[in-house]
């Protein structure tokens, strides 16, 4: 979906943030904006959150954020798990005081006029909370059948890597049959998962060979203590199950070679200084919403190199892309199919590639670690 870029901001520009910029080509209204999407692309299930100027962390925090789904008959005629036994999971960490309230570390906890957090949280805020659509490690009943599962990470800055396990020790294959940006040509199998911030896996799980009463947990392998489970499913009985997963799931994926490409850029992702402050920056700059970062031509074809110093979910908004390699080498299993956020390692670089044929206009790249794109760590691409 096609992401807007604008917003007015009147904060202090001397705190973490990027606030009190002007944007000559910003359209002000005040209460209410209506925006319309003709959503013509690949089936996906897609997601949207508040993209306030400097206040985007702590909005998603707070829960504004949602899902959408784009269908059509093709995926409808595949025979997948469907209505009851197709599952949306948004996975999220969050922090409550004693009395349940979310706690952030806003500098301002109005969030009205100083942006930015505490400086031990720079790096990205993360919960010791794990909630499921909401609620916190949630226990869902289910059929000993397939079950979809769309999985979204829309946590601030925790990263996961998912594992289905039983009560004795089995690990269920998590069957990838999606990603940010539609369904795969074919189906991968995966035993664990890694999902970063604003990733989203079309997953298919079979509960077949679980008994009845058995509990199956969902669990973050990269996680500890509390945060080391993510919710569970409990086998409460046997069903007839008419869903199927076929060889062939889509053959409308884009065929985009290297050699296509009109153009090679590389952006560097690191942490460096803003407005005297530290902050997150791409080519050593930060987000300034009044210049062009980069200007690409209506249908081009064009390579990104990405490089990373710590952790960052690189997201593209107007266009789904391809992973070419990480590291010089082949993209891992879990890089298939179009994407619109790849998730880079510490010292990792990856190369992807995209046709920008979408929309003429103005639109965004950043670090989808929503702290790190609160301070400085986004760009404007403009489509011509």
């Amino acid at each position: 979906m096609p992401g807007m870029n604008g917003m007015d901001s009147l904060a202090d520009p001397s705190v973490t943030g990027m606030a009190g910029m002007r944007d000559p080509r910003a359209v002000v209204t005040r209460l209410t904006r209506d925006y319309t999407f003709p959503t013509d692309q690949r089936p996906t299930m897609l997601w949207y959150h508040d993209h306030r100027m400097d206040f985007t962390a702590p909005a998603i925090w707070r829960g504004l954020a949602g899902l959408h789904f784009v269908r059509d008959d093709a995926e409808e005629a595949l025979g997948l798990p469907a209505g009851p036994r197709e599952l949306p999971l948004m996975i999220a960490d969050r922090a409550f005081d004693g009395y349940g309230n979310l706690r952030y570390p806003a500098i301002d906890p109005t969030l009205r006029d100083r942006p930015g957090i505490r400086e031990p949280f720079l790096a990205g805020v993360l919960g010791d909370v794990i909630l499921v659509n909401g609620a916190p490690w949630p226990v869902h009943e289910v059929d000993a059948v397939r079950y979809r599962l769309r999985v979204l990470n829309a946590s601030n800055a925790r990263h996961y890597e998912l594992e289905a396990v039983t009560d004795d020790g089995r690990r269920l294959d998590l069957v990838q049959i999606g990603v940010d940006q539609g369904l795969l040509a074919a189906p991968v199998t995966h035993r664990s998962l890694p999902i970063a911030p604003a990733v989203r896996y079309d997953l298919i799980v079979d509960f077949a060979q679980v008994p009845v009463g058995g509990l199956v947990r969902l669990r973050n392998r990269l996680g500890s203590g509390r945060t080391r489970d993510v919710m569970a499913f409990r086998v409460v009985r046997k069903a007839a199950d008419d869903s199927r997963v076929p060889p062939v799931l889509a053959r409308d994926l884009p065929s985009l070679r290297r050699s296509d490409a009109v153009q090679v850029r590389e952006f560097a992702f690191r942490a460096g200084h803003m407005h005297g402050r530290r902050g997150w920056l791409i080519g050593g700059r930060p987000f300034d919403p009044a210049r062009t970062d980069v200007t690409v031509r209506l249908g081009d074809i064009e390579v990104w190199r990405l490089i990373a110093d710590v952790h960052h979910p690189v997201h593209l908004h107007l266009v789904g892309f391809q992973v070419l390699s990480r590291g010089g080498r082949q993209p891992l299993a879990h890089d298939a199919g179009l994407k619109d956020t790849i998730a880079l390692r510490p010292g990792e670089s990856a190369e992807i590639i995209a046709r920008f044929d979408g929309y003429r206009g103005r639109y965004l790249f950043h670090c989808h670690n929503a702290e790190h794109e609160d301070m400085g760590m986004m760009a404007n691409l403009e489509i011509s």
